[in-house]
């Protein structure tokens, strides 16, 4: 299959991120390398670096993904099917890339960038997974998983552990803390005392509708 101009471009800056980063240095440098014109690499990414990044974090998603499919998750706990998502997308990554990313996007100007990003990560991870969720759940799980994931991707950014164990441990930790609050929940509102003292949040959150396609959706390109 031949590579789009995009995909070359984001190839070629791959090899430039850890000296230069994200940046337009990164992306002249990676015009020069394919023989495309700057114009052109201006036109694919016009805030270079930003829009390299986010094509990078995109790449990565689709990458999980087909990752995922290939694994046979008959066998598996759905907390165990998450956490393989996320160890998935992780282990295909280059640490440097992402290091590099994660200083960018994290400028309060790049900030709604990367949150929509995380966001789309997580809804890709729970649809894949056949998520069937219609009401405020839908919301809950995509903004827990985004939590999740962020927190374990700066913990593994960190990680010098053989294999990198000491972040899949994070991960089945962080993992364990959403499944009790999950089943917290699950006891108010079960309870007529806690449900009708404390459960009003719950009740609000489930009261929303996840959204049309046709409609703005979390995460989506802006």
């Amino acid at each position: 299959m031949t590579q789009s101009a995009a995909d070359r471009l984001l190839d070629a800056a791959l090899v430039h991120v850890a000296f230069d980063g994200w940046s337009e240095a990164t992306l002249a440098a990676a015009a020069r390398d394919t023989g495309l014109d700057p114009a052109l690499a201006k036109a694919l990414f016009p805030r270079a670096g930003v829009d390299l990044a986010l094509a990078y974090h995109r790449r990565g998603d689709v990458q999980m993904l087909a990752a995922l499919a290939e694994q046979d998750l008959t066998a598996l706990r759905f907390r165990e099917k998450i956490a393989l998502a996320i160890r998935l997308r992780l282990e295909n990554a280059d640490r440097e890339a992402v290091r590099r990313a994660a200083t960018l996007l994290s400028l309060p100007q790049n900030a709604p960038q990367a949150a929509r990003a995380v966001w789309a990560t997580a809804d890709a991870i729970w649809t894949a997974l056949g998520d069937t969720s219609e009401d405020g759940n839908w919301y809950s799980k995509r903004a827990i998983l985004s939590a999740v994931h962020s927190s374990t991707v700066l913990f593994w950014l960190g990680d010098d552990s053989e294999g990198q164990q000491e972040t899949w441990s994070f991960l089945d930790r962080r993992i364990e803390n959403v499944m009790q609050f999950e089943q917290t929940k699950a006891k108010i509102k079960a309870s007529p005392v806690l449900n009708a003292t404390v459960g009003l949040p719950f009740r609000l959150l489930e009261s929303l509708k996840k959204p049309q396609a046709t409609g703005p959706m979390p995460g989506g390109t802006q």
